[in-house]
């Protein structure tokens, strides 16, 4: 993919861990403007590549060129910082242009004389450095990270990802390398780094596996697949859709390269004498055709239904539950009567009590007050944040096996241990690798095999969807769609809880629970309308109270009302045409970002565009309704 005022041209890009290739002879561009999603399986290199291009690893071969003097943020997806510094200390330590300019003006007023002072106030003022802390703590608090003295070595794993998040996006890069940035995030800090990112004008490459995420920020799609990258100029819903197209296309010319390598393997075995006097060049094309009707078959789809055990109507009860750690409340006198087949999703800020609730559920955490009384044919399976652990220098196969050698998938068909994890995208050569050499994300694939292989007809799964791919995600989607069972999940990600779950406990902290009929989109707009009318209540108390106060200081003058100036009337509807040529131009530039079908500098331009239409967009309508309360007041 070549791109026109390329911010990064890879060439001919190629990487092997042992082995193992991971991709060969890639080659891509990034423009300017342009927000890039990364996607591909688990184990394929996604993280390797990012580390290549933010500078932490190297490539085998190949060539990667940014434009020069680009400045450059990159979001390790496990970042390193000396625990003894201070989250606001953190923010200086990473070296970037802006911390280093302070430093240069810190050590300027210290010197006698401060020579080249003039010089370093200009360069404070241009790259806008005088507001860097307090730029630094406003992000840090949208990541609910407020305590600005703490030690990063009081923070847990997810807090320090959040600050080394806020810390890539303080400094306002030219070019913005995020890995996997929604994970640890809750539900409120995806949307705002959503919104945040969308409205930015900042060029980005990132790998995430949140659906809504890559649909909602980014223009263009890069698949690795097959130790090869695949472009897509659109979002993630067209890139979905091309994505179909390919694989047809790819599966029918894999469908008859077949057909005609039975024929040409049939000459090629024939006697020396018998072809040596044909062509050359036909030797040469049967091993090009050999290496194509040898490429598997892409499958569209993968369904995976597994009979569960049976469950009766009886699962589980909570008869006023209570939990509090000190003054911190997690339930209060919360009562739940759980139906068969129900699948529940989870949601609520990070340190609301949800996964202390599912504790509490399994019986590893014991209630203050209250109970849960579970049904004695209830047979959990759970899938934990901190329960994936293995024997590293076992085999993948092995692992599976300790816990049985197959399932039942019910009408006396059984699935084994080794089908099992091809459906789950490991291949029987990789089934018979070590543990050790899995990526992040293939041993969390390979934990979830561990618990569906035990048979439950309970699934409660906490944050399933970190580090897993788009395809196993998929997978799973469709296994719990059709599971025979109940399901609790505790997810962070909107498009997986859409697909899964039929009514949601919302947990908003401080004991308050709400159950919410329908799945997280929907509770969402419920939300949105309930913020609304409480806003035009508000307004409309505000404005009652003003009126009423304004009646009682100019008793003489209550009849009076305000009108517009002429000026002021032809501001009025020139506003009012205005409003509606952005909007017009607003619509036209998200459908043309959304078709696919725009050169790359038509892009950049339009990137470039859209964020300062909304703003404009804004004030206009901002000040029309301030003109409108007086003609209509």
């Amino acid at each position: 993919m070549a791109a026109v005022n390329a911010y990064l041209q890879v060439e001919n890009l190629s990487r092997s861990v042992g082995a193992r290739t991971l991709f060969h002879d890639i080659s891509f561009g990034i423009a300017e403007g342009q927000k890039v999603g990364l996607i591909a399986q688990n184990g394929t290199g996604k993280s390797t590549l990012l580390n290549i291009l933010g500078g932490k690893d190297s490539a085998d071969a190949g060539s990667i060129v940014y434009r020069r003097d680009l400045r450059i943020g990159y979001l390790e997806q496990e970042p390193h910082y000396p625990m003894e510094l201070t989250v606001i200390e953190a923010c200086f330590w990473h070296g970037n242009s802006t911390t280093n300019l302070i430093r240069e003006y810190e050590r300027c007023l210290s010197t006698e004389g401060n020579p080249g002072l003039q010089d370093i106030l200009d360069r404070m003022d241009h790259e806008n450095a005088w507001d860097y802390e307090s730029r630094s703590k406003q992000i840090l608090g949208k990541l609910q990270i407020t305590d600005f003295n703490q030690p990063l070595s009081q923070l847990s794993g997810g807090q320090l990802k959040r600050v080394a998040l806020a810390n890539v996006l303080i400094t306002e890069p030219d070019f913005l390398i995020l890995d996997e940035p929604t994970n640890h995030l809750d539900l409120t800090m995806i949307e705002w780094l959503e919104g945040y990112l969308s409205r930015s004008c900042m060029t980005l490459l990132m790998v995430t596996h949140d659906r809504y995420f890559l649909d909602r920020v980014c223009n263009v799609i890069l698949e690795m697949d097959d130790q090869t990258v695949y472009p897509f100029h659109g979002n993630y819903a067209y890139y979905l859709e091309k994505r179909q197209e390919r694989i047809d296309a790819t599966n029918s010319m894999i469908t008859r390269a077949n057909n005609l390598y039975r024929t040409e393997l049939d000459w090629m075995r024939r006697q020396p004498q018998a072809r040596g006097h044909k062509a050359r060049y036909r030797e040469e094309a049967f091993y090009e055709l050999e290496k194509v009707a040898k490429r598997r078959l892409i499958e569209e789809s993968v369904k995976l239904e597994v009979k569960s055990t049976y469950i009766g109507s009886k699962i589980f009860e909570a008869e006023y539950v209570s939990k509090a750690f000190g003054e911190k409340v997690i339930l209060r006198d919360f009562y739940y009567n759980f139906s068969r087949y129900e699948k529940m999703g989870i949601v609520g800020g990070n340190g609301t009590g949800k996964s202390t609730f599912i504790k509490m559920l399994l019986g590893q955490v014991l209630p203050d007050s209250g109970r849960f009384v579970v049904g004695e044919t209830v047979r959990f399976g759970y899938f934990s944040q901190e329960g994936m652990q293995f024997d590293e220098q076992m085999k993948v196969i092995d692992v599976v096996r300790r816990i049985a050698e197959h399932i039942d998938l019910g009408g006396g068909k059984h699935l084994t241990a080794m089908q099992l994890l091809q459906h789950f995208m490991f291949s029987p050569q990789s089934q018979q690798s070590y543990v050790y050499k899995l990526s992040g994300g293939e041993k969390r694939r390979l934990y979830l095999c561990t618990v569906l292989m035990q048979n439950p007809n309970f699934l409660v799964l906490d944050e399933p969807t970190n580090d897993l791919d788009i395809i196993t995600l998929q997978v799973l989607e469709e296994y719990l769609r059709n599971f025979k069972g109940c399901v609790i999940v505790v997810s962070h990600d909107r498009y997986f809880m859409d697909k899964v779950v039929d009514h949601l406990l919302v947990f908003r902290g401080e004991g308050n629970i709400k159950d919410f009929p329908g799945n997280y989109t929907q509770f969402r707009e419920a939300e949105d309308r309930a913020e609304k009318e409480k806003e035009k209540e508000v307004k409309t108390t505000s404005q009652a109270t003003v009126s009423a106060a304004t009646a009682k200081a100019k008793p003489n003058f209550s009849e009076q009302k305000r009108r517009l100036s002429y000026k002021e009337r032809m501001e009025y509807e020139q506003l009012e045409k205005d409003i509606e040529a952005l909007e017009a131009e607003k619509k036209q530039i998200e459908e043309a970002l959304s078709s696919g079908t725009l050169s790359v500098a038509d892009i950049t331009t339009m990137s470039k565009r859209l964020p300062v239409l909304t703003d404009e967009l804004d004030e206009k309508s901002l000040r029309w309704l301030e003109l409108d309360e007086v003609a209509n007041g």
